[in-house]
């Protein structure tokens, strides 16, 4: 089989693609075909050598894959089936799917859904899957597309990209926050009503006026802590990520006087029945216009190079990994 190997060399992380025997795969009841992968930001920095994402080599990157069962020891799962996996620590510290073949758990699989097909799967990926768990906990929180407009920090990147889409389906008014002046175009075509400059989220007061019905931040530090300043009263901020850096420089003011709640979301251990259900979401709440809109395919071979142009900020949407 084929697979992107990361190595430790002098304490930098080399990134090849190489073959390698199937019997060095990692234990697991269910080998999957992998047909298709993407590169997330969590695997530009495993990639990259950027974050300490992986402790332990060699390792075979990638959080995501979709593929077909070619064998089974889960009576869940037989040869032939459908099958997509996010999270669980696949691509950190168990072989991930940027590779030819996967050995896998089966508790982590999901069945693919009717309506999906496994490139799709994989241009919604972990981001876009992360993103509809943001929209459902607006949607737990009472959130309501006459309540008020969403803004969506880290608007291009892959998790902002998919939100804005899913928002935009539901009938809410978006308002999506970008650094770069040449995604305006692609964030207005996925939906976003207007932008804004992320400059305007460089500083930031305990209160500021209120403008946000609810949130979706994938950037943390002090653009997640403007976004808190600036909430409805009862508001909901959904926070998935950490671009930005892992720091909340704010104060209890938004939560205790505007009765705000910031709610985490986490995909990579995301109960299986709400992995389902988000994944069925996805199915019916993004537009048909989404999968061409916000894709770049690439081959396995190109996987370094364009892990470092994530990191570099060069890359909009979601990146498409072609496997088989």
């Amino acid at each position: 089989m084929q697979a992107l190997i990361l190595e430790q060399q002098d304490g930098k992380t080399i990134a090849a693609v190489q073959t390698v025997d199937d019997c060095l795969l990692p234990q697991g009841n269910v080998t999957v075909d992998v047909q298709w992968s993407s590169l997330n930001y969590k695997d530009a920095l495993a990639i990259t050598g950027k974050g300490k994402i992986i402790r332990n080599f060699p390792m075979v990157p990638g959080i995501d894959f979709a593929g077909t069962v070619y064998a089974s020891d889960d009576a869940r799962y037989t040869p032939g089936q459908q099958v997509l996996l996010t999270g669980w620590g696949v691509g950190e510290n168990h072989w991930g799917g940027l590779s030819s073949r996967a050995r896998v758990n089966g508790d982590w699989l999901v069945l693919q859904p009717a309506g999906l097909d496994g490139r799709k799967a994989m241009i919604i990926g972990t981001a876009g899957f992360t993103a509809m768990l943001c929209v459902m906990a607006l949607e737990d929180a009472g959130v309501r597309p006459e309540d008020g407009e969403i803004v969506v920090t880290g608007a291009s990147g892959g998790v902002g990209s998919t939100a804005i889409a899913l928002l935009h389906k539901l009938g809410y008014q978006v308002a999506a926050v970008s650094g770069r002046e040449s995604t305006h175009d692609y964030l207005r075509a996925l939906g976003a009503n207007r932008i804004i400059d992320r400059a305007e989220f460089a500083e930031t007061r305990p209160l500021e006026k209120q403008i946000w019905a609810g949130a979706v931040d994938t950037v943390g530090d002090k653009v997640l802590a403007k976004v808190l300043a600036q909430m409805n009263y009862g508001g909901c901020v959904a926070a998935c990520g950490l671009a930005g850096g892992f720091a909340l420089p704010t104060t209890v003011m938004p939560f205790i006087l505007r009765n705000v709640r910031l709610q985490g979301v986490d995909s990579v251990m995301t109960p299986a029945a709400r992995r389902a259900q988000a994944w069925q979401r996805l199915v019916t709440d993004l537009p048909e216009s989404f999968f061409a809109q916000s894709a770049t395919e690439i081959s396995l071979d190109q996987a370094p190079a364009f892990a470092d142009k994530i990191i570099n900020n060069q890359i909009q949407g979601r990146t498409l990994v072609r496997i088989a």
